[in-house]
């Protein structure tokens, strides 16, 4: 089964807490603090399989989570880091957030982009030794990795793109040509998914992509082609297939010809850049070589190959045909979608909540996220670390009444007699 556009979560491992220890030897009073600090979350990184051209395996799994970090030892042992997550993708695959912001792009076999990246181990107590505190039980616990749903959209990659309206020709002929065996029948849109194939016999290998057929309105989401349209983006030569079949079709094959090349159009200029060859298909069945006439008379100069996939004729020289061109339009470095750069986020801000309450968003947030919530020391350290990055004057700038609660992260503060205390307990 062909799938290309599932919705998955991924999160990475969280940072290892780290420890509060003190050094106990023998013949070594008061050794100092001794905590050691936790370990790195793992990231979640997807990596280019070449094996694959799909993503159904990722609608049986849509969870993905990295190994967290351990937490430190004592004698400033180190916790262990946490593995990263591996997630194989198949090449084209573009990966963003739900937000429509573009991750990475990822074309070449062996590519690997972070999607989500671990979470810092927290220091352990070592670190908030000073002159004035010898003894600090205190430490923090592990960042949160990154987290969240992400969208998973495959562009196949194919050198050569089959385009027409339905039963024209297209599956039979790839079946043809290649070992790809798509569902071939006497009735419009046989083929409901795009089908990949290689060539082989006529120089270098190279790949061909058939999508489902085409019929007017596809730019505008009608019938099953525009779903696919994509595919052939990459692509670098076109093959208008167009049937000569006088029992099937509905009116001319030139009008045929001018309602695929208009849906082409308005879908991306892009496709009227890229060669194309007309084929004219279909040609063994009574009746088509006075319609190929009358085509080719509508179409003026524009070659056309007539062939019959079914007896083979015309086939070779087809293909050949497109060699020429293959060779004569080298394959340009494939088009990425620019991954978003998302700034640092620097400063906080007061935002309102309910009446009574305020919380703070920003770069403190991390800070928060990494304090060991109940316990009194580390409370401490948190909100000396909010009084030194102003967050004081930034309550009474914006009108922040006594009494207060601010709410950053987890926590919960109160604005008190122009300072920060805890709202569950008060230090003395």
């Amino acid at each position: 089964m062909f799938v290309d556009e599932v919705t998955i979560y991924v999160e990475a491992g969280r940072g290892g807490n780290g420890a509060v220890s003190f050094r106990r030897e023998k013949y070594v009073p008061a050794g100092g603090p001794a905590g050691g600090d936790g370990g790195r979350g793992g990231d979640v990184i997807f990596a280019v399989d070449p094996g694959l051209n799909t993503l159904m395996d990722f609608r049986h799994q849509r969870h993905f989570r990295a190994e967290n970090g351990q937490p430190g030892g004592p004698n400033r042992r180190h916790g262990r880091d946490g593995e990263d997550l591996i997630v194989k993708v198949p090449p084209g695959t573009v990966v963003s957030r739900e937000s429509g912001e573009v991750l990475a792009d990822l074309i070449y076999p062996g590519e690997t982009a972070v999607i989500a990246h671990g979470g810092r181990g927290g220091r352990g107590n070592a670190h908030f030794a000073s002159s004035t505190h010898r003894v600090p039980k205190v430490a923090e616990r592990g960042e949160p990795g990154e987290a969240g749903w992400v969208r998973l959209e495959l562009n196949l990659l194919a050198d050569v793109g089959l385009v027409g309206l339905p039963n024209a020709g297209k599956s039979t002929l790839i079946s043809v040509v290649s070992q790809a065996r798509p569902k071939i029948a006497d009735y419009p849109f046989t083929t409901l998914v795009p089908n990949l194939g290689v060539v082989t016999g006529y120089g270098a290998p190279f790949v061909v992509a058939d999508v489902p057929g085409l019929i007017e309105g596809a730019h505008q989401g009608i019938g099953l082609g525009d779903a696919f349209l994509r595919h052939l983006k990459r692509t670098r030569i076109l093959l208008h297939l167009v049937s000569m079949d006088p029992v099937q079709a509905t009116r001319d094959p030139f009008s045929d010809y001018q309602a695929i090349q208009h849906e082409l159009a308005l879908f991306s200029a892009d496709f009227a850049q890229k060669p194309m060859i007309v084929v004219a298909t279909k040609m063994d069945i009574p009746g088509a070589h006075e319609r190929l006439s009358a085509f080719m008379k509508s179409l003026g100069d524009t070659p056309v190959f007539a062939i019959s996939a079914v007896t083979g004729a015309g086939v070779d020289d087809l293909m050949w045909r497109v060699r020429q061109l293959l060779d004569r339009h080298p394959a340009p470095p494939p088009e990425r979608r620019a991954a978003t750069q998302r700034p640092p986020v620097r400063g906080f801000q007061v935002v309102a909540e309910e009446p009574g309450a305020v919380r703070l968003v920003g770069d403190v947030e991390r800070r928060a996220a990494m304090t060991l919530w109940g316990n009194p020391e580390a409370e401490r350290f948190f909100c000396e670390y909010l009084r030194r990055r102003g967050v004081v004057q930034a309550l009474k700038r914006a009108g922040v009444g006594d009494n207060t609660a601010v709410r950053v992260g987890d926590g919960t503060l109160l604005f008190r007699d122009d300072d920060l205390v805890f709202a569950e307990t008060e230090y003395s």
